[in-house]
């Protein structure tokens, strides 16, 4: 069973850039499609990007789509998130999660990283 690691989080000023990874371990990551999610305090999960199994399609909320990219290596086993022109808005902690279908509800996913924090400061 697929397990997922991120990393990359940190500090940065408004109008920065941070690169997101989420690492697997396991034989089946390219059997599943990998989102990104995001939670500040006291709010639940917010959809950020999925990726396909393929890396061939990719799906963004709209927060995301002119600022995140995601992309996806399955000979590594690693997806990354790139996120551009950061707002103190997108400060949370930032997970991975693997699922059957790139779907933008964090239901529809069944394996999770332990998160990292981003915190943009203004």
């Amino acid at each position: 069973q697929v397990q997922l690691v991120e990393s990359g989080g940190g500090l940065v000023q408004t109008g920065g850039s941070l690169r997101l990874s989420c690492a697997a371990s396991g034989r089946t990551f390219s059997d599943y499609a990998i989102a990104w999610f995001r939670e500040a305090p006291w709010q639940g999960r917010e959809f950020v990007a999925v990726i396909t199994q393929s890396g061939r399609s990719t799906i963004y909320s709209d927060s995301a789509k002119d600022r995140f990219t995601i992309s996806r290596d399955n000979a590594k086993n690693m997806v990354t998130l790139q996120m551009n022109s950061l707002k103190p808005e997108d400060t949370a902690i930032y997970y991975c999660a693997a699922g059957s279908d790139p779907w933008p509800q964090a239901g529809g996913y069944r394996v999770w990283g332990q998160g990292t924090q981003v915190t943009v400061s203004s």
